[in-house]
């Protein structure tokens, strides 16, 4: 059973100062504290202490690395476990960088149970809260069968922050690569807020998936 100690001794010996500024940059908040480990080493420590989770779980939310292990490692729980801390995880979402990665695989297998979530997490008044709901349809819900909650989601957020407006745009991009005619029937609707709307439609056209002509039209969608 690793201390927390153990576990700050362990990312110092892995910190990089030089990515430690290029991170705390990327991250645009003064008041997280990073060490400065690079991802694929907090990668491997994470599933190292998959096995010590409920007492990963205990320590302070001192450091950018220790909230992101508690994360990393939740993704590894089967589905009954990381609902039972979800909330408690989600609440200490601080960044974009560990909202993103926190993506437990076993939502897929139970998409429908974990819409309640998704619906309650979206109308919270906390940023990442609602982005990581938007990153979780991301992640999991882009499918056919699915985009008519996808819609309903997208339609009803609220995208006033630049946070939460960037995942809803990334997401709205997905569709659009992924089911063109359906994504473009909903931003026809206007239901997404000009800021949110355009910026969707700049990143589906910085993908390759999409053709000239489809771009062409999406371009002339702008609002």
């Amino acid at each position: 059973m690793i201390t927390y100690e153990e576990l700050l001794s362990r990312l110092n010996a892995l910190s990089d100062e030089k990515y430690r500024e290029f991170h705390k940059k990327l991250l645009k908040d003064d008041r997280i504290r990073v060490i400065g480990v690079r991802t694929p080493d907090l990668r491997r420590l994470a599933k190292a202490c998959k096995g010590d989770f409920d007492t990963l779980l205990t320590f302070p939310d001192e450091y950018y690395e220790v909230t992101w292990l508690k994360c990393a490692a939740a993704c590894f729980l089967p589905y009954g476990e990381f609902c039972s801390v979800v909330d408690r995880l989600v609440g200490l979402l601080d960044n974009w960088a560990t909202c993103d990665m926190f993506a437990p695989a076993c939502i897929a297998r139970h998409r429908d149970l974990f819409r309640t979530c998704i619906l309650r997490y979206l109308g919270d008044e906390r940023v990442f809260v609602r982005r990581f709901a938007l990153t979780t349809l991301l992640h999991f819900y882009v499918t056919e069968e699915e985009l008519p909650f996808v819609f309903r989601c997208l339609g009803q957020v609220n995208t006033e922050e630049y946070y939460v407006s960037m995942a809803a745009a990334w997401l709205m991009a997905e569709v659009l690569v992924k089911y063109y005619g359906e994504g473009k029937a909903f931003l026809e609707g206007n239901r997404l807020s000009r800021e949110t709307h355009n910026r969707a439609v700049r990143k589906a056209c910085e993908s390759f998936r999409l053709s000239d002509a489809q771009k062409a039209e999406l371009r002339n969608m702008k609002r």
